[in-house]
């Protein structure tokens, strides 16, 4: 016969003892703080935050019309000093240039002499010459051009040449005449008679010609070079053979 298990009763505790084991050690949430739905515990204060400063980039300057017009201008002039460059090497290298010579080598006096009304008429005929020493260029001579001699700033007559073309290595003598009429002339030809007596009169002989330059088969288009001749003639007068004592020509080109 097996033997029957004791059981032995637990004790009986206090009551005080019990409320101990029931309350916790601890509260679970502390005071001053609420519960969430999800039962997490939701701090008191939100956690603290770096405040990242922000840059605003500027915007792009943008050009004004007149920056721009002003690039393309520079443009423009550097393109065209390079064209002008390249054509002058061109024309240096390929047809070896040389400037034209003047001379003046006669002068005739027709008329020169005081009016009624104190005005100065003056006749001359200029014998010019012409030079081209050019073996590969020509040169037209076109209608517009004008001639005139001067004496002390004043112009005592003018005139034109005539229409032609000068060839390669030629050489042109012209007879130009001119005419000119000077009012209240008193002190300008009392001035001239002063002069003469030292046998020497200062003159300027300015020609103005507008001409176009033929390279080969190419005629460039229209210059207008200008002739400048300083003159010393040892007098003025009709009665008497004109001597040119001194005479010097300078050659300038202008577009």
């Amino acid at each position: 016969m097996a033997d029957h298990q004791k059981i032995h009763p637990a004790p009986v505790q206090p009551e005080h003892d019990l409320e101990s084991q029931q309350k916790p050690s601890a509260p679970l949430v502390p005071e001053g703080s609420s519960k969430s739905d999800t039962t997490h515990p939701i701090e008191p204060f939100p956690p603290h935050q770096r405040t990242i400063p922000v840059h605003y980039s500027k915007p792009p300057k943008r050009r004004s019309c007149c920056a721009q017009l002003l690039c393309w201008l520079l443009f423009l002039i550097i393109v065209l000093i390079i064209c002008v460059g390249i054509l002058a090497a061109i024309v240096y290298f390929g047809f070896d240039p040389k400037i034209p010579k003047y001379s003046v080598d006669g002068l005739t006096i027709t008329r020169f002499g005081l009016d009624n009304d104190t005005s100065l008429y003056a006749q001359f005929n200029v014998n010019i010459t012409a030079r081209n020493p050019n073996s590969k260029i020509g040169i037209y001579y076109e209608n517009g051009s004008k001639l005139s001699v001067s004496y002390m700033g004043t112009n005592l007559c003018e005139g034109s040449l005539p229409k032609f073309y000068q060839g390669h290595k030629n050489t042109t003598v012209l007879d130009v005449a001119l005419t000119g009429q000077t009012r209240d002339a008193g002190g300008l030809m009392n001035s001239l008679l002063a002069q003469q007596q030292t046998g020497s009169v200062p003159l300027v002989l300015r020609v103005r010609v507008p001409v176009k330059i033929k390279l080969g088969n190419l005629k460039l288009p229209k210059w207008k070079p200008v002739v400048r001749c300083k003159l010393d003639v040892n007098s003025l007068s009709t009665d008497n053979v004109i001597r040119i004592r001194d005479s010097s020509c300078s050659f300038k080109f202008k577009l």
